[in-house]
């Protein structure tokens, strides 16, 4: 075969890579993989085995997004910010230049690189470019120039494809949540006519996702179980003011009244669709009694649905913890052994062993989303949770503000963050990485309001400061929620780096500062 026909043959293998199979961000390193298994035996141009995808961030910062034979920029020490790379601008047409590129955390290395780059557009606005190593005294004919124009056209449209197909999913997810968001507010809307306080379906939610994922429930069920607990007292939208808030002991005619939210909270969750049914159950069912005494129908056993039971577990342990108007608190201690001493009564006996392996996480959360003000000097004593193995942000005790609850809150920010490297690294897909940046958000807020709650009440002096720097945090993070959008690819990766510098920074220059409270 000479020059001519083996060049043909290349293309044409090229052409069929670039439009089959390639519709998420992880099938770019796998494609990559089979693009240089074809120019492999293109003899005529010498590459190294190695090549990558960089996109542009919209502040002109080039991101590593695929690669082959080369480390993941998540592990990888090379920075995309010299020679060609310092520049936003990204220039038409195929070149070959000399990168002096810069090595290591403090940029102690730098390196020599001949690349072929190729400019990736949509709609003639240039995204970044495919990379191709070449050794050091590479000149490109005007073959390899026309080759890898083509090349670069159809890469571009493959691209492309990956970043409309990424944000499609966006979509979708944002369509289920916001279907989600409208039954959970109806949730939140029958709690705040009941006399239980606002971070009861938050603290329930939890224990009840706690307790499945100790049983080892799949992933579809828990997610589900989170969605549709809050709706578990919905009915109580429907009972009268005098019944529902009643400071004090219900009389039997009143506690028959109140006993019909169950059935005007099945009432309300029409819809045959999985989340509304599981929300029923739980509306219908979660005060059933495992032998048979509960209402409204008297099930028992496993006639009672499985999330209802597991709902029923949650719900009793926090209204026992928790503090109403008509009653006191129990001590946890309490609460648990009650828990405990109803197996097989009140309570599925393998959902009760669930609590008690679940208990740490579950104490862990209670602290998270708790009623009170923060008490700067409250000493916790909580059981320990494992620690996580190879964490990308490790919590260490240097990290410690001197205030446990709010150490237990940074704890918890940084498992999210810890979830979302996972799920980015693993390419685990964009609905995920975009449902854990709106529960970090989400949690963030908690955190943010919790602490500004407690700076009030003790009069600290730097309140504003923390307040400017939460509001603008959360601003950034819905920054890279509408990037996601935008640029998928780019912009897990950015996020990541944002939330691990901000979130250190924060905690050892101003958060630090909050020990001055325990000494007030």
């Amino acid at each position: 075969m000479n020059k001519e026909e083996q060049l043909r043959t290349i293309r044409k293998r090229v052409f069929e890579l670039t439009i089959t199979g390639t519709t998420t961000a992880s099938d770019l390193d796998a494609l990559l993989e089979r693009l240089f298994a074809i120019l492999r035996d293109y003899h005529d141009l010498p590459l190294e085995p190695s090549g990558a995808v960089v996109l542009l961030n919209p502040r002109g910062r080039y991101f590593q997004v695929a690669q082959f034979g080369m480390e993941p920029a998540w592990k990888s020490h090379l920075r995309w910010d010299s020679g060609v790379f310092a520049s936003a601008v990204i220039k038409r047409g195929c070149r070959v230049e000399t990168v002096p590129f810069v090595y290591g955390e403090d940029g102690e290395h730098q390196s020599q690189q001949r690349l072929f780059l190729l400019p990736l557009s949509i709609d003639d606005q240039g995204i970044g470019y495919t990379v191709l190593f070449v050794p050091l005294d590479y000149q490109a004919s005007s073959v390899h120039f026309e080759f890898m124009s083509d090349l670069a056209y159809a890469l571009s449209g493959l691209v492309h494809r990956v970043l409309t197909n990424e944000a499609l999913y966006i979509r979708e997810l944002e369509l289920e949540e916001a279907r989600a968001e409208a039954i959970h507010n109806l949730g939140v809307a029958s709690e705040y006519r009941d006399n239980e306080t606002g971070w009861h379906i938050m603290r329930m939610t939890n224990y009840a996702l706690a307790i499945a994922k100790a049983m080892g429930l799949s992933q579809d069920q828990r997610e589900l179980l989170y969605v549709a607990a809050p709706m578990h007292d919905v009915g109580k939208i429907g009972i009268a003011d005098a019944v529902l808030l009643k400071p004090g002991r219900l009389t039997t005619d009143e506690f028959e009244v109140m006993k019909t939210h169950t059935n005007i909270g099945v009432s309300i969750l029409t819809g045959n669709d999985a989340l509304n049914a599981a929300a029923r159950d739980i509306a219908g069912s979660h005060h059933e009694r495992w032998d048979g005494s509960g209402y409204p129908q008297g099930l028992a056993g496993e006639q009672i649905p499985l999330l209802a039971r597991i709902c029923s577990v949650a719900d009793v342990f926090d209204a026992l913890t928790s503090t109403r108007p008509y009653k006191k608190a129990w001590a946890v201690e309490e609460a648990d052994a009650y828990v405990v001493s109803e197996a097989g009564k009140y309570f599925d006996p393998a959902i009760v062993e669930a609590f008690k392996i679940a208990r740490p996480e579950i104490l862990r959360v209670r602290e998270l989303y708790r009623d009170d003000i923060i008490d700067p000097k409250q000493v916790l004593m909580l059981p320990p949770v494992e620690a996580r193995k190879n964490a990308w942000v490790p919590w260490h005790e240097s990290l410690s503000v001197g205030i446990d609850v709010i150490d237990e809150h940074h704890r918890y920010l940084f498992d999210l963050i810890n979830d979302l490297y996972e799920v980015v690294t693993n390419k685990l897909g964009i609905r995920e990485v975009a449902r854990l940046i709106k529960a970090l958000d989400a949690y963030a807020k908690v955190h943010f309001r919790a602490e500004e709650q407690m700076m009030t009440h003790y009069s600290y002096e730097g309140i504003n400061r923390q307040e400017h720097q939460h509001h603008a945090f959360e601003a950034k993070i819905r920054e890279f929620y509408e990037e996601l959008h935008a640029n998928p690819l780019v912009a897990q990766f950015d996020v990541l780096s944002y939330l691990r510098d901000w979130l250190v920074k924060h905690i050892l220059v101003e958060d630090i500062r909050l020990s001055s409270l325990v000494n007030a």
